[in-house]
């Protein structure tokens, strides 16, 4: 099971210290990532994405965890309103719904990330639940989560790759 973890922060720069903590508890094996990024919106409303591998040259995730990062990630953080939808696509919102991924928690990461503001969002296989809050504490802002089941992880990642891929 991993954990889908949201922090919002109103100062990008306090932000950017959580990602950097987040990944020395990487190091520390208090979290086993499979996804981390930063997500930040300017003044005029765009959004705008740091990751790892982009920060810091850091070995990228495997293909399928990163399509499947992109995924979620992208339904839950980028996609306030998805209008009409490709069959794929609309399979994997509802196969996120079934996670437990539902509108009312998307609704709440998205109210975090107001023009000015900035959250770290966090996929996880494996949280040292006391270890890491009291890591986190000292950035404050505000904490959502959610847990997706392994089996319904597997559906999507099998549902990104297409029904030919083998592993």
């Amino acid at each position: 099971m991993s954990e889908l973890i949201v922090l919002g922060y109103d100062d990008r720069a306090v932000a950017n210290r959580a990602f950097a903590k987040v990944q020395e508890l990487e190091d520390q094996h208090v979290v086993a990532l499979t996804g981390l990024a930063v997500v930040s919106v300017d003044a005029d409303g765009e959004t705008h994405v740091d990751t790892p591998a982009r920060r810091e040259g850091r070995v990228a995730l495997s293909a399928t965890a990163g399509a499947l990062w992109g995924m979620v990630f992208g339904m839950i953080i980028l996609t306030p309103g998805i209008g009409v939808v490709g069959a794929a696509v609309g399979g994997l919102i509802g196969k996120l719904s079934q996670m437990g991924v539902d509108k009312q928690f998307r609704e709440k990461v998205q109210s975090l990330l107001a023009p000015g503001s900035s959250a770290v969002v966090i996929m996880a296989t494996k949280v040292t639940e006391d270890k890491f809050a009291a890591a986190m504490e000292q950035f404050g802002g505000t904490v959502l989560k959610t847990s997706l089941p392994e089996q319904s992880e597997r559906e999507l990642a099998e549902q990104l790759a297409g029904p030919d891929a083998t592993d």
